[in-house]
């Protein structure tokens, strides 16, 4: 009888650890909410070009506060890290950088004497997350890594895009630098209703060359504006992206207007939507393949174009 007893709780208790662990490797989504965890388990931004930017370290259970001063160049990407207020048993650190397939790369030996802490490098890596451990030969990033400082988001960024099969339990939506998804607003109060308005685009990045007809026209009854935009010479995109028109209000909102997924060959296209926004300006985006076939409510990919109206 306590032979059964043992194999039955045995079996159960494997079934509860294939359970957990089949539940940890759930691939990694994006969500409704573009924010960081609430825990501060996943920071990885993207660094804009010849901007230097200051990025807080929390401390993770002891009293401490940290910086890194991170400046990306054409070459590469330095990182000055400062600590301060180190407990004397923290003798010896290590920093690491995560990017956004959850791959880690050791950085080097933080030195720390007297309570502070510091390590200058360079990386070629645009988007990551900084964190220091006590540990010298990390090899992956998860729940169990013991951290003792891990990067926070600076103010105008949030989290990008983590990639399929890597750390674990980590679930978030992204975007890179909220500055790339500013836009002029249109300001539709100023256009006929019940007439459209021609618009301009000024393509860049892997739409550059390309032309398209942009036409707003204000509903006569109702808070609608209908958006239609037609695309000639158009540019085949990047292997496993798509290109998508957004509306954007003027308090960042966003309105998905359409998406094109092209072939080689087709030149073509055209979307047509209606926005309910008072105004709004328009944003075209590169986005990841495998995300446009969900709802996805936030540009997330490279802007390639914006509309302006022609004078």
């Amino acid at each position: 009888m306590r032979k059964r007893l043992a194999s039955i709780l045995g079996a159960t208790l494997l079934l509860f650890s294939i359970a957990v662990v089949a539940a940890s490797q759930v691939p990694a989504t994006t969500v409704t909410k573009v924010q960081q965890n609430p825990d501060g388990t996943y920071t990885v931004i993207e660094y804009p070009v010849g901007k230097e930017t200051v990025v807080t370290l929390n401390p993770v259970g002891i009293p401490a506060t940290g910086t890194a001063t991170i400046l990306r160049a054409a070459d590469g990407t330095t990182i000055k890290l400062n600590l301060a207020s180190v407990p004397t048993d923290v003798t010896g650190l290590n920093l690491y950088a995560v990017d956004p397939t959850g791959a880690v790369s050791l950085l080097g030996p933080i030195t720390i004497a007297d309570g502070t802490g510091t390590f200058t490098t360079t990386t070629p890596l645009t988007r990551f997350m900084l964190f220091a451990s006590p540990e010298a030969n990390l090899t992956a990033y998860d729940p169990n890594t013991r951290i003792v400082f891990r990067s926070a988001v600076p103010s105008g960024f949030s989290v990008i895009p983590i990639g399929n099969n890597v750390a674990v339990g980590e679930q978030v939506a992204a975007v890179a630098p909220t500055s790339d998804y500013v836009v002029p607003m249109l300001g539709i109060a100023n256009f006929k209703t019940g007439d459209d308005t021609k618009l301009k685009i000024n393509f860049t990045g892997a739409m550059e060359g390309a032309r398209a007809n942009v036409f707003i026209e204000p509903h006569k009854n109702g808070k609608l504006t209908e958006v239609r935009m037609r695309f000639h010479d158009l540019k085949e995109a990047p292997k496993g992206t798509a290109y998508v028109l957004w509306a954007v209000s003027a308090d960042n909102q966003y309105q998905q207007l359409g998406k094109i997924v092209n072939v080689r060959g087709r030149n073509e296209a055209e979307i047509k939507s209606e926005v309910s926004f008072d105004d709004f300006g328009l944003l075209l985006t590169t986005e990841d393949l495998g995300t446009t076939k969900a709802t996805i409510i936030h540009p997330a990919g490279h802007r390639v174009g914006v509309i302006e109206i022609i004078r």
